[in-house]
């Protein structure tokens, strides 16, 4: 548990543009998923409107690394980009307990 890494993203959308970044956000993720092998995110929508997503890694190293590089899916960032209004800074997050833990990695597909 110490190396888990977890950050928490928030997005204030334009009006209208929900499910335009609710794809380009799941394309995202999907891409990131294979080729990065993070624990995954969620995607949440606050009671204020903003729109939040928390995900987990292995590590910060494995994040950062997982940044280089071409876009894992440069449609679906054009399509979350162009769906906010306003992009909050990130925020780095502490495990301090973890009832859920999950695997290093995700599972492989026979």
């Amino acid at each position: 548990m110490p190396d888990d890494f977890a950050v928490l993203y928030r997005w204030r959308l334009k009006p209208g543009a929900e499910d335009e970044f609710r794809e380009g956000w799941r394309r995202v993720t999907l891409g990131i998923l294979e080729r990065c092998g993070s624990f995954g995110s969620r995607l949440h929508q606050a009671d204020d409107g903003t729109w939040v997503a928390y995900a987990r890694w292995p590590s910060a190293a494995a994040r950062d690394a997982c940044s280089e590089g071409p876009p894992v899916d440069p449609e679906g960032s054009r399509m979350m980009r162009e769906a906010s209004e306003f992009v909050y800074d990130e925020v780095v997050l502490t495990v301090v307990d973890d009832l859920l833990r999950e695997p290093a990695a995700p599972p492989t597909r026979g």
